[in-house]
């Protein structure tokens, strides 16, 4: 019996498989490159336009105020310049008189004495004359630093009622949060010898001696709470005239250790509760908070943390209050330069960081 031939086919189950993975394989591709092509690059600009604008007005101003300065210091040359001719010229005649022959005793006498009265009156103007492009006069205090510094160019050295706000927190015994940390474990006197902190106390006694004399201030450092320099005199204005209280509040804050953390959040806080609150703050820092009203939960406080401790701190502080932050070094806080660059801009005051030689 014959067995009938089996047909031949070419489009078998595994043909049409090949040809449909080939397929799907050409419609992926297809779907990819048709994606990748929609696609669009965007980066992220930056329009420093406005800030190059506001620097260069910042730099016009300030160019502008040394060349007032220097008008008036060429105006009290030409003073002193005339003063000197004419002290001159009252010594020339005075000579003359007593070279010449004198018709009475009594009159020339007293020709005599009032020439020497003029010489007096000049030599008197002339010292005064010297002393004033230094302002020297307007102050109750000196204080001459290293290096003859005695300015500070860019900070308000002014104001109505004046506060001076100490950072007292353990950061400010080094520039290094380890050594910090060891210094807060030693004796009184170590903390007290420490150099950062020995800068800090320097530059309240700086400030304080450039007070205005009818001006009012006060005194106060802050760690995680507000202490006022004079007991007694919490939120109180004090006239700078009184230089026992003066010196007693600039005395009373060298006596304070560093310790514990720093809460910016408290201090502007406390300036709220000024009445009337004051016009022209200097804040002597070496970066930012630790805390804000509250006890952080842990026991380290990371950078943004810290920026957001910061953000809280500027909503307690009251508008038209010129802040002028002198910003002491501290390690490992980099953004603290940034953010109090910021602060003087927003409260049209200053920034600073001093050398480490100042004042």
């Amino acid at each position: 019996m014959l067995r009938r031939r089996r047909e031949f086919s070419i489009f078998t189950l595994s043909f049409l498989d090949i040809m449909s993975c080939g397929f799907g394989a050409v419609v992926l591709l297809f779907m990819i490159s048709k994606h990748a092509t929609s696609q669009r690059v965007e980066t992220a600009t930056y329009d420093y336009a406005t800030e190059v604008s506001q620097l260069h007005s910042e730099i016009a101003a300030t160019q502008a105020r040394i060349s007032e300065l220097r008008e008036r210091v060429t105006a009290r040359s030409g003073e002193l310049v005339a003063a000197s001719q004419a002290a001159q010229l009252a010594r020339q005649a005075l000579a003359d008189e007593n070279a010449r022959d004198l018709p009475t005793l009594g009159g020339g006498a007293r020709e005599i004495e009032a020439l020497r009265a003029a010489v007096h009156k000049l030599d008197v103007e002339k010292r005064s004359l010297m002393a004033q492009p230094h302002d020297q006069s307007r102050y109750l205090r000196s204080v001459v630093g290293e290096g003859n510094r005695e300015y500070l160019t860019g900070v308000q050295l002014g104001g109505k009622r004046i506060l001076i706000l100490l950072d007292t927190s353990t950061s400010m015994l080094a520039a290094e949060p380890s050594v910090a940390i060891r210094t807060s474990l030693m004796d009184d006197a170590s903390k007290r010898r420490a150099p950062k902190w020995q800068q800090a106390l320097k530059t309240v006694e700086w400030i304080a001696a450039h007070f205005p004399q009818q001006a009012r201030f006060q005194i106060a450092g802050f760690d995680t709470q507000l202490h006022f320099a004079l007991a007694g005199t919490e939120y109180q204005w004090l006239p700078v005239t009184d230089a026992t209280r003066l010196d007693g509040a600039v005395e009373a804050i060298k006596q304070r250790l560093p310790g514990g953390g720093s809460s910016l959040e408290r201090a502007f806080t406390a300036i709220a509760q000024m009445n009337p609150p004051p016009d022209n703050v200097y804040l002597i820092t070496d970066g930012l908070p630790t805390q804000g009203l509250e006890a952080p939960s842990g026991a380290n406080v990371d950078g943004p943390t810290r920026n957001r401790l910061f953000e809280r701190a500027m909503q307690r502080l009251p508008r038209g209050i010129a802040v002028n932050t002198i910003l002491l070094p501290l390690q490992g806080d980099p953004g603290a330069a940034w953010a109090y660059w910021q602060l003087a801009r927003v409260t049209q005051g200053s920034f600073l960081s001093p050398a480490d030689d100042w004042p």
